[in-house]
């Protein structure tokens, strides 16, 4: 099918210079409905009426893209930003005349993020986190003179950590030690940019630990993570490159999932679509999977339960470091909060799926075989749940599924590229002193 991305980009032509997008917004509680202005880094309802998400409300109710906006800001419309910056790429669309025919499927679309310059593809650190970081790094933020913290499990981290590093944002990223390979550049990445992580054994939750202490620091602030509206209509971004290409909603949609926050992220932009008027009325279906044995998710949706079940911390270090797909292993995900994940496939329906190990490597050969390019381990396991999906008869030959690759062309990069890795500036035991963390982290801004 045709795509409408030139079709768009003729419908308004969006006032855009010297960096500067003006795109017209304003936010909305899901907890209460209170509509404010987004001006100072609001990550909650103004109200604290209520444990919710907030949401990004755009004037331009149908999408505008403008192609002379670079990488990810032609889709600026539907993005909270107020500026563009160099270096990023936008998620490329295709249908797939490759694993499509070897499973049988007649419209089988690939949403690509990640480098892969035959396709158009260049999204230097393999993953569509970059989609996450070029948006919120672009959002008005009142922090002026502080310190951004991201906890990750790896590629959120190496995603802020080239974009910072490239605009001289001070950041302070946590991570798993374990998970320190995480953290490859193809350049030095600037002094601006400081990493710490939790000790060997740890997990993404570790992490998190370290970054809620870091945050207690005078001049430390929170990402944000899911709560943070750029970084989620950043993610969406995927949604709006598959449906301006398809030329309508797909039926279903197929992503691995740690946090939750990119099937979230689809959600709200289908929304926006059925807002739109032009793309169908399609709700998708979102088929969402985790890494056996890690499987929080899983087992809180097939117990119809809002709520996530409790996990032993043993258990869960031992579940983690079992997995192939580290960057799936987050045990505090947006899931029952109002506008959360539970709500998400509660108005569209879909499933958790549980993918192990083996399935994931065998998914990642046959893409490489049959499309070209090699995927990263939480891609691998999407690609594993569509075939499992089809085998179990959960979707049809010619249903119009959007299979989105959140990472990819990782060793094609790397043998492309000669790379170095961010090493640690401080490692920090599984239980550490608040005084002594928020000591050393000051240590390492003041020098």
């Amino acid at each position: 099918m045709v795509s409408f991305s030139k079709k768009l980009t003729l419908d308004l032509i969006r006032i855009s210079m010297s960096g500067i997008v003006k795109t017209k917004y304003h936010l909305q509680s899901l907890c209460c409905g209170e509509h404010f202005k987004d001006q100072h880094w609001e990550l909650f309802c103004p109200k604290n009426d209520g444990l919710s998400l907030i949401r990004a409300i755009y004037d331009d109710k149908q999408l505008v893209i403008d192609e002379t906006l670079p990488g990810l800001y032609k889709f600026s419309s539907w993005l909270p930003v107020h500026k563009t910056l160099e270096g990023s790429g936008a998620p490329i669309t295709f249908k797939s005349n490759g694993l499509g025919v070897a499973l049988g499927l007649t419209n089988l679309y690939i949403t690509f993020s990640g480098y892969w310059p035959e396709k158009g593809a260049m999204m230097q650190t393999g993953s569509f986190k970059e989609c996450e970081a070029y948006a919120v790094c672009a959002r008005v933020n009142t922090n002026k003179g502080g310190v951004m913290v991201v906890a990750s499990a790896g590629n959120t981290a190496r995603a802020f950590a080239k974009v910072c590093s490239e605009n001289k944002i001070p950041l302070l990223i946590c991570v798993p030690e374990d998970n320190l390979n995480a953290l490859w550049f193809d350049t030095e990445i600037d002094p601006c940019v400081k990493l710490i992580a939790a000790a060997s054994g740890g997990d993404y939750f570790d992490a998190i630990h370290l970054s809620n202490l870091a945050c207690m620091i005078e001049g430390f602030y929170p990402e944000g993570g899911s709560k943070n509206v750029a970084r989620r209509d950043g993610m969406g971004t995927t949604v709006l490159s598959a449906v301006t290409t398809i030329g309508r909603i797909p039926d279903f949609y197929f992503q691995a999932i740690g946090s939750g926050t990119g099937a979230i992220a689809a959600w709200e932009a289908n929304m926006r679509f059925l807002e739109d008027g032009r793309f169908g009325d399609v709700k998708m279906k979102l088929m969402v999977s985790q890494n056996s044995p890690f499987l929080p998710i899983k087992d809180a949706w097939d117990a119809d339960s809002r709520e996530m079940f409790p996990i032993n911390d043993t258990l869960a270090r031992k579940q983690v470091e079992e997995i192939v797909a580290k960057v799936l292993s987050n045990r505090k995900p947006t899931y029952g909060i109002k506008g959360g994940l539970y709500d998400a496939m509660k108005d569209v329906g879909g499933e958790v799926l549980a993918v192990t190990n083996e399935e994931a490597l065998a998914a990642g050969e046959l893409f490489l075989s049959v499309e070209g390019n090699d995927l990263e381990p939480a891609a691998a396991v999407a690609v594993a749940s569509l075939i499992q999906a089809l085998e179990d008869g959960k979707i049809d030959k010619d249903s119009t599924i959007m299979l989105n690759i959140t990472g990819g062309g990782i060793e094609k990069f790397k043998n492309e590229n000669k790379v170095t890795y961010l090493k640690p500036a401080l490692i920090f035991p599984l239980d550490p002193d608040p005084q002594s963390v928020a000591q050393g982290i000051k240590g390492l801004f003041n020098n």
